[in-house]
């Protein structure tokens, strides 16, 4: 058996690794990327709890959140193929389209 550890571990890394790339990256795609390494650590963790729990609840929420991800991985992509047909940017810091 793997400890419960082990999976906080794995989690608070996948995750630190996601907080690390949108806060350096200014990429869209690789700030996309680092957000879902976010989602997924926490879906490692609530899978986690919920096995050392023996609840359903964990796996239940981590189906939500995967719905989530999914919703915002669309929503993202759509936003970046219109930023890169006009040709605005491919910087996170250059773009500019909701100010006046």
């Amino acid at each position: 058996m793997i400890p419960l550890s082990a999976y906080v571990a794995l989690s608070a890394i996948l995750f630190m690794t996601g907080l690390i790339g949108v806060l350096i990256r200014r990429n869209f795609i690789i700030v996309l990327m680092s957000v879902e390494i976010m989602l997924n650590a926490a879906n490692i963790n609530l899978v986690a709890f919920s096995h050392y729990l023996d609840s359903m609840a964990g796996q239940l929420s981590a189906l939500f959140v995967i719905a989530i991800a999914a919703g915002e991985a669309a929503v993202g992509l759509a936003i970046i193929i219109v930023v890169f047909r006009g040709k605005i940017a491919t910087n996170v810091d250059q773009v500019n389209l909701l100010k006046w």
